[in-house]
């Protein structure tokens, strides 16, 4: 399968388990690998018979700003869902999300995790009919 990687996006968002993270703020950069068939596209040169990722850019961007969580596997996990929802033609996506400054003492490093999630991770499943009634 084709892919497309859309890397060091960044944002500043105020995320994290330790209530300082949530007043101070912090830089997030993220990593993307879109797995996806760009054959058409290749035969086409048209922008429209591949995946625009600057939705994705931008999807990154507006999620770390706006919607703070405690964890890194969360926001992983969001941008996952929000960029394989954006168009069908995605198959799989790889998020590696690094906490720039994380608030270790005596720690000069950044932390990251690293996810891989396909289209069965943003189906829900029907509801019983018993749930309906």
């Amino acid at each position: 399968m084709d892919k497309i990687y859309v890397n060091d996006i960044r944002a500043f968002g105020y995320s994290g388990a330790l209530p300082e993270e949530n007043v101070l703020g912090q830089w997030f950069r993220v990593d993307l690998v879109l797995q996806l068939d760009l054959s058409c596209a290749g035969a086409s040169d048209v922008l429209t018979d591949t995946y625009d990722y600057s939705e994705a850019v931008q999807a990154v961007q507006q999620l770390i700003q706006h919607q703070p969580y405690n964890l890194v596997e969360t926001i992983a996990s969001e941008i996952a869902k929000i960029v394989l929802k954006s168009d069908d033609r995605l198959t799989q996506i790889i998020v590696k999300l690094t906490k720039l400054t994380p608030p270790v003492p005596s720690f000069l490093g950044q932390i990251a995790v690293e996810i891989t999630r396909d289209r069965s991770h943003i189906t829900t499943p029907s509801p019983s009919p018993l749930q309906l009634g």
